[in-house]
């Protein structure tokens, strides 16, 4: 069973669909008892860091992630700022976050000579600097994925860079370490890309 993490910042109906959709069980839950049970977990999430940050706390939700994926090594997929939020901090705010992966969160850079518009938001492409990993097993050539978003993943280590995406220039848009793996893109919005995305992980992954 999957458990989607309902902390009032998600997607969580769409992500619930799209899992239904490739055969999976899948639930949205808040419930510690469900979260333990459950064999992977999705951390969806629209909006701001330090407000999402901040709403896993106040539901003692923080705590528990950590004895799950760290102690546990449960398999989770972050979603957009679900996914930043496995990084350790974000200039976005003064929260820190998870720190799973060693990685900031970083605003978008927008040369004085370029036409790049903040928010990044629409379909673009991604380029899997890692092929071989099994969560892109089968995937459509070239994949491409909704964005929205205004801050990208920037990881320490070239090795958690799964992914990228060009916006004004080449940015990390999966990342991963063992157990965990963060999109930057909404693959509940993405059409037959964030389905094969979707059933990879819920049937195959373990690890990256």
């Amino acid at each position: 069973m999957i458990a989607i993490v309902d902390y009032d910042v998600g997607t969580v109906a769409s992500v619930s669909n799209m899992l239904r959709k490739v055969g999976a069980k899948a639930t949205i839950t808040r419930d510690p008892d469900i979260l333990r049970a459950a064999d992977k977990l999705v951390l969806p999430g629209v909006g701001s860091f330090d407000e999402a940050i901040s709403n896993l706390r106040r539901l003692e939700l923080f705590d528990l992630l950590n004895e799950l994926v760290v102690e546990q090594q449960k398999p989770i997929l972050g979603i957009c700022l679900g996914a930043q939020l496995v990084a350790n901090g974000s200039e976005e705010g003064t929260l820190p976050g998870f720190g799973w992966i060693d990685a900031q969160i970083v605003r978008f850079k927008a040369a004085s000579n370029t036409q790049l518009r903040i928010p990044h938001m629409g379909w673009n492409t991604i380029t899997p600097t890692r092929p071989g990993i099994g969560i892109f097993t089968d995937a459509p050539d070239p994949m491409r994925f909704y964005f929205v978003h205004s801050y990208h993943m920037l990881p320490a280590s070239s090795d958690d860079a799964l992914a990228t995406t060009d916006y004004g220039y080449r940015f990390v848009s999966v990342m991963g370490r063992k157990n965990v793996l963060a999109m930057q893109f909404h693959p509940e919005k993405s059409h037959k890309f964030g389905l094969q995305i979707f059933r990879q992980f819920s049937e195959s992954f373990v690890a990256c």
